[in-house]
């Protein structure tokens, strides 16, 4: 309740911060001495930083609080909505995303949208030197789903398995990976409101791999299909009322996010 009213309360007034912030760089700049252009500059960042803070704060905060009446989410659907708003980052990195097939399980459509993108963003952005292979997994285990996103990054030391799930929790400063060190814990209270758990994997030999179970109905009997690169074949982008915000944080190595 006081994120969600501290983080609304503080839209306004840094919003014209912000403003005046940009207006004085947009019109003095180049006109006073160069550092006075960049205490500017140092302003207008940290007015955005904020916004980007403040924007994740409430978003955080809003999880559970309304009233949503759950509905059959199809993962599928998510994923490609996910890859579509990663395209920039995909395309910067080189990065292969793949998935197994996935199901449908009830939920919020837009939070289950939040958490892919959010985990899959991580895995993207928290890359090593060679170009980010990411792969999501989904089994069902008879009781529910276990899905786990996997990738070949920089990865993350099993001491600090609980503290990346931590709110404003980094593992690395903020100057080598952005961020506002929400993402994972948002990622923890998405889950957990819909039933389930998440954790890392401690036995993952390079890289991470970010476990979580939903529950949902078992899959039908029959073969099923091989794993396929996500994002290919017949996806559309997204609607308008289908899309969702890009994770600001991202949040995972570097964060609980």
């Amino acid at each position: 309740q006081f994120a969600y009213v501290a983080s609304h309360d503080l839209q306004e007034p840094l919003r014209k911060v912000a403003s005046f912030c940009q207006l004085l760089e947009k019109r003095y700049k180049g006109q006073l001495d160069d550092r006075a252009d960049q205490y500017i500059a140092f302003a207008v960042d940290g007015a955005k930083r904020m916004q980007t803070l403040i924007n994740d704060l409430l978003a955080f905060s809003r999880v559970g609080r309304l009233d949503t009446e759950l509905s059959d989410v199809d993962l599928e659907k998510c994923m490609e909505h996910a890859l579509h708003a990663l395209a920039g980052a995909r395309e910067e990195s080189d990065a292969q995303v793949t998935a197994d097939p996935l199901p449908t399980v009830p939920g919020d459509s837009l939070l289950l949208g939040q958490l892919v993108q959010n985990l899959v963003g991580n895995a993207i952005k928290f890359h090593a030197e060679e170009a980010p292979r990411v792969h999501v997994g989904a089994r069902w285990d008879g009781e529910q789903w276990e899905f786990s996103c996997t990738d070949n990054g920089i990865g993350i030391e099993p001491q600090y398995a609980e503290r990346i799930f931590v709110i404003f929790q980094r593992l690395h400063p903020k100057d080598a990976y952005g961020g506002t060190g929400i993402g994972l814990a948002m990622c923890k209270k998405i889950v957990e409101y819909h039933g389930g758990r998440i954790w890392l994997d401690p036995e993952a030999a390079n890289g991470t791999t970010i476990r979580w179970t939903l529950p949902g109905s078992p899959p039908e009997s029959g073969d099923v299909p091989e794993p396929r690169e996500a994002g290919s074949a017949d996806s559309q982008p997204p609607t308008a009322d289908q899309r969702f915000d890009e994770p600001t944080e991202d949040a995972v190595r570097g964060s609980s996010a």
